[in-house]
């Protein structure tokens, strides 16, 4: 499988297109708003929407989902932990900050061991809590995505309801460091990193 990464929103959410070089079928991963700069890449790669899915259901990676379903009619999909964290935007300026939309009930909640088909690829489900309880990273053959658990010399802030600092790092020490260190690690906000550059800066797992 192959992606493509698209920064939407002020706070530079990245959107993952992942889809399946031969079929061109495809999954919208965090369209956390700028739906206008996903139409295109989509249409210009010759892209099939096949589903969209949110890591974890806050706003800044939720925000386009409306924009995304009503174009593209296809199922949302997210964990169950965080279905009650979506928010409803009803503090305007809040929502013209992120270019937000309240989104859409999810069409399917996600549990860890999944398996989403796109194409003739596979992503899996990995359920990694602390950032909010239904974060979830997603497993493909060269890559993960880890939304807002992982990041480039970093991992994601717990401070937020629902957040938990030891079930985090639980999440990353138990569930992500066990991967390969050359694994590709895509994270929802910023550059990319890899298992292994991680497993040497994180000082929780010395």
């Amino acid at each position: 499988m192959k992606y493509q990464m698209i920064v939407v929103g002020p706070l530079e959410t990245n959107c993952y297109l992942v889809y399946d070089e031969e079929t061109r079928d495809c999954l919208i991963v965090d369209p956390g708003a700028d739906a206008d700069r996903i139409f295109p890449v989509i249409t210009e790669e010759e892209l099939k929407p096949m589903g969209i899915l949110n890591t974890h259901g806050h706003i800044d990676h939720i925000g386009a989902n409306r924009d995304m379903k009503d174009k593209y009619d296809v199922p949302l999909y997210m964990h169950a932990g965080d279905k009650d964290r979506q928010p409803r935007l009803n503090q305007l300026e809040l929502s013209l900050f992120l270019g937000a939309k309240d989104s859409p009930p999810p069409d399917q909640f996600l549990k860890d061991g999944d398996e989403i088909l796109i194409g003739r690829g596979v992503l899996k489900v990995v359920h990694t809590p602390g950032h909010s309880p239904g974060s979830i990273s997603l497993l493909a053959d060269g890559f993960l995505l880890s939304g807002d658990t992982l990041f480039f010399e970093g991992v994601g802030r717990t401070d937020l309801p629902g957040g938990d600092q030891k079930q985090i790092e639980r999440s990353i020490r138990e569930r992500l460091m066990t991967l390969p260190d050359d694994l590709e690690v895509l994270p929802g906000h910023g550059p990319l990193t890899s298992i292994g550059r991680e497993r040497e800066n994180l000082s929780f797992l010395e």
